[in-house]
C-alpha cells in the first residue's frame, strides 16, 4: 500500500520511509480539538493548512457522532489529503465503525436490519449512537464516495493501523489486500445486510486485553503484518479505569505489541495525535479494568441480549 497518495491507493502493506508519521486517534467529531492537536504537532498552520510537509498522517476512523462537527472533520481531511500530497507529504484514514454507520444511514436509512429479538434500522442505531442530525444535513455525496474509498487496514513502518482492538478483519481476509479488498467490494454493493454485519463486526472491542490478549495481538499481526498494532474506538479510560482528563498519551498493553490511540475525546478526554514510533514507554494494564472494555458504548438495540455485547 503507497503511504504517499493522499488519494485513496491500491490495498496492501505500505514500505518504511523516512518521513515522519503521524497517527490520529478518535475525533468524534470536535473540529477544534483535532485543529489544536495537529497545530501542537506543527502538522497545520493557524487557518488549518498542510504546514508539515513531507509527514505522512494517518487518522484510524470516527470523524463523526457524539461530538458538534464530524462533516467538518470530514472536509478537513479531505483538504488536508490534498494540501499535503501538493507539499510532498500525504494525509491518510481508515474507516472507523461510525464512518460504516454514517454511509449506512445515507444510503438506506430507515431499511430494517436484523438484531437479537426484531429488527432495528441503521437510522435508529446512528442516533442512539451520537448520530448529529446537522452532520447527515451536511454530508454530500461527495463525501460519502470518499469515505467509502478508504481502507480499514495498513501496514505503516511496521505499524498495522486499525480501528477496532478487535480480530473481526480476519472475517474478511488473511492479508491486508484482501481485507480491504472485501470491505471495498461490500461498500460498493446495495445489499444493507452486507453493510450492518461490516458495522456490527467493527463494534467488536478488547481482543487484546486480559491475559489472552497478548496472544490474539500476536495472531493479528502475524496474519496482516506489522510489529505492533496501532488502533482507536475503545477509549482508554474504559480500559483503565482513568479519570478521561487525566490521559496525557497513547497507552501501550498487551506486552508492548499493542497501541490504544483514542483518548476519550468525548468523554473529556484528549485528542491524541502521536507520532510513530513512540520513543517513551506508557502505562501498563490495570487489572481491576480488564473486564470493562467488553461492554460499553454501543447500543446496537439488541431486544434479547445485552446490547454492549458487540
Amino acid at each position: 500500500m503507497s503511504n504517499v497518495s493522499a488519494t485513496p491507493a491500491p490495498m496492501g502493506a505500505a514500505a518504511e520511509q523516512d518521513a515522519p508519521l503521524y497517527v490520529v486517534g478518535d475525533v468524534h467529531g470536535h473540529l477544534e480539538e483535532l485543529k489544536a492537536a495537529l497545530r501542537a504537532r506543527d502538522l497545520i498552520d493557524e487557518d488549518a493548512h498542510w504546514s508539515g510537509g513531507r509527514s505522512r498522517l494517518w487518522f484510524l476512523g470516527d470523524f463523526t457522532d457524539r461530538g458538534p462537527d464530524g462533516i467538518g472533520v470530514v472536509e478537513l481531511a479531505m483538504s488536508l489529503a490534498r494540501e499535503s500530497a501538493e507539499a510532498g507529504g500525504s494525509t491518510r484514514m481508515l474507516l472507523g465503525n461510525h464512518e460504516i454507520l454514517l454511509l449506512g444511514v445515507f444510503r438506506f436509512g430507515d431499511h430494517p436490519v436484523p438484531v437479537a429479538g426484531g429488527s432495528t434500522t441503521f437510522r435508529e442505531i446512528w442516533l442512539r449512537n451520537g448520530g448529529m442530525q446537522s452532520d447527515l444535513e451536511r454530508f454530500t455525496e461527495a463525501q460519502a464516495d470518499w469515505l467509502a474509498g478508504q481502507p480499514v487496514a495498513a501496514v505503516v513502518d511496521g505499524h498495522l493501523l486499525i480501528h477496532s482492538d478487535s480480530n473481526a478483519y480476519l472475517e474478511y481476509g488473511d492479508t491486508i489486500e484482501e481485507v480491504d479488498g472485501a470491505v471495498a467490494d461490500i461498500l460498493r454493493e446495495p445489499d444493507p445486510l452486507s453493510w450492518w454485519d461490516l458495522f456490527r463486526n467493527l463494534t467488536r472491542r478488547g481482543a487484546f486485553m486480559g491475559e489472552v490478549g497478548p496472544y490474539a495481538a500476536a495472531d493479528l499481526l502475524s496474519e496482516l503484518g506489522g510489529r505492533r498494532i496501532v488502533h482507536g474506538h475503545t477509549p482508554i479510560p474504559y480500559q483503565t479505569g482513568e479519570d478521561p482528563s487525566t490521559i496525557a498519551g497513547p497507552r501501550v498493553y498487551a506486552d508492548g505489541q499493542v497501541v490504544n490511540l483514542d483518548g476519550g475525546i468525548y468523554l473529556g478526554g484528549p485528542c491524541l495525535v502521536a507520532r510513530l514510533p513512540l520513543t517513551a514507554p506508557e502505562s501498563g494494564v490495570l487489572p481491576s479494568a480488564l473486564e470493562e472494555t467488553q461492554g460499553r458504548v454501543y447500543d446496537l438495540g439488541e431486544l434479547a441480549a445485552d446490547p454492549g455485547d458487540e
